[in-house]
Formats: C-alpha cells, sequence, structure tokens
C-alpha cells in the first residue's frame, strides 16, 4: 500500500523535529541524556549480538565463543568515556577451573567483565536473559549457563550439572553472589550457590571488586557521565578439603574481604569518593 502524499510530508517534519530534539534534549536536559545514553547502550550490545551469531554459529554453543563476545565489547568503554584500569590479574590461576564472585552494581559491570574475563570463563545468568532478542542467542552460543532462579531444584540441578562440567571440561564460570543489581554503593548479603558450587568441585574462589561507579553513573539521579572504575582481582580462596557445613562461613568471609576492598578502592579517587561521604554510603552499610 503506498502512502499518500500528506503521509510522506508528516514523516518528514517527525524526522526533522527528531534531528532538533534530540540534540536539545541531550545537552539542556541530564535525565534526557541519561535515558539517550543508556537506550544506545542497550541498543548498541543488541546490534553486536546480531554481528556476532554468525560467527558463533559456527562452532555451536562453545564457551571458546565468549572470546567474539569479548572482543566485540571491549570498544563500549570507550564510546563512553570509562577507564578501566584492572589490578591483580596476575591472581587467576594459570591451568584449573575455578568459580568467580563479584558485585553486581548495574548492566555497567558488563564492561569490567569483560575487560578481565579470563579464558573458558562464562556466566551464569538469569533464565529471563535467554529470550533478550539477539543477546540471549549470543550469550546462548557463548556457553552462558541460565538458571531459573524462581524454581530452586532446577537450579540445585543445573550447578551439580555445572560442578561436573567445571572438572570435567577446564571451564571457569562467573557467578554475582548478591543475586540481584544494588545500586545503592555497597554490597548486598551473598547468596551461597557459587560457595556450594566450589566446595562441591573442590575448585578455588576468585574474588573480583569492581570499584563503586558513583562518581560517573547514579540511576536515581539519573546521571551517567565519563569516569574511571578499577577492577580489583584478588587471591584465590581455597576450598579443598571444605565441606557444605563450612558454606556460610566461608560466604561470609569472601564477602567481608571482597567489601573491604571495594571500600578501599572507591575512596581513594578512582570510584565513587564523594558518593561514600554521603549518609547511606559504604561507610553507613550494615553488615
Amino acid at each position: 500500500m503506498e502512502l499518500w502524499p500528506g503521509a510522506w510530508t508528516l514523516l518528514l517534519l517527525l524526522f526533522v523535529l527528531l534531528l532538533f530534539l534530540l540534540p536539545t534534549l541531550w545537552f539542556c536536559s541530564p535525565s534526557a541524556k541519561y535515558f539517550l545514553k543508556m537506550a544506545f547502550y542497550n541498543g548498541w550490545i543488541l546490534f553486536l549480538a546480531v554481528l556476532a551469531i554468525p560467527a558463533c554459529a559456527v562452532r555451536g554453543r562453545n564457551v571458546e565463543n565468549m572470546k567474539i563476545l569479548r572482543l566485540m565489547l571491549l570498544h563500549i568503554k570507550y564510546l563512553y568515556g570509562i577507564r578501566v584500569e584492572v589490578r591483580g590479574a596476575h591472581h587467576f590461576p594459570p591451568s584449573q577451573p575455578y568459580v568467580v564472585v563479584s558485585n553486581h552494581q548495574s548492566s555497567l559491570d558488563l564492561l569490567g567483565m569483560m575487560e578481565v574475563l579470563p579464558g573458558r570463563c562464562v556466566p551464569i545468568a538469569k533464565r529471563e536473559l535467554l529470550w533478550a532478542g539477539s543477546a540471549g542467542l549470543a550469550c546462548w552460543l557463548a556457553g552462558v549457563i541460565f538458571i531459573d532462579r524462581k524454581r530452586t531444584g532446577d537450579a540445585i540441578s543445573v550447578m551439580s550439572e555445572v560442578a561436573q562440567t567445571l572438572l570435567t571440561q577446564d571451564v571457569r564460570v562467573w557467578v554475582f553472589p548478591e543475586g540481584t543489581r544494588n545500586h545503592n554503593g555497597s554490597m548486598l548479603p551473598f547468596k551461597r550457590g557459587a560457595f556450594h558450587l566450589a566446595v562441591q568441585a573442590q575448585v578455588p574462589i576468585v574474588p573480583i571488586v569492581m570499584s563503586s561507579y558513583q562518581d560517573f553513573y547514579c540511576k536515581k539521579e539519573r546521571r551517567f557521565t565519563s569516569g574511571r572504575c578499577q577492577v580489583r582481582v584478588l587471591p584465590p580462596v581455597p576450598t579443598e578439603g571444605l565441606t557444605p557445613d563450612d558454606v556460610p562461613a566461608l560466604a561470609d568471609r569472601v564477602r567481608h574481604s571482597m567489601l573491604t576492598v571495594f571500600r578501599e578502592i572507591s575512596t581513594d579517587g578512582r570510584g565513587g569518593g564523594d558518593y561514600l561521604k554521603k549518609p547511606g554510603g559504604v561507610g553507613e552499610a550494615r553488615l
């Protein structure tokens, strides 16, 4: 069906209006700038996933495809003027499986993750991500492990399979033990699944801490500017000889060490220092 001439005129006017409106919002409204940046961030990732799918499909579902996703995502930090500094990468065990645990602040965690992601390492993600269009398919092809958190029995079964995969296929997994994004500038209590997994497989836990984003990103304030993030890889924590009874103490010990480092790197001028001085910042967090 052909559009009548007036429709083309209307579409042209809307396009011109959009060209005028977007720059105006960008420079005049910090909130609009925040939403435009986040929309582009998510849209660009979906677009990159479309490009990655054919390359990943050659191997099928394979953890080696994570290298393709990492290569395609590394440049995003430059688009947003975010400087990612990695320290302690030498702490990664060179030739054995392990479980990575990291704090979870926002979808921007992807930038830090891609910067430091070791070989043959895949995240454990909520099952809803599988249905996130091209990103879900690309993640599936890259071997990302999906868990339905609402069905505890299924999650436990998947974790048991993952423990076997760690040992038989030399795979590392990346887990966010807080279980959800935390925008409050601290760390939520850790769920114990990752620690049960490490103890069951008798593999080390490698804690990774990303500094607070509060100096350049705040969802509540609708603020997203350029800035600096430090990613600190801590020494591995052994689990050999531990049993399920040791998991609660293990999780608390790892969280305490991560929270200590989080406070340190978030107040050294490299991420969130001003925020931490406010009431309710990390200095006010309850343990």
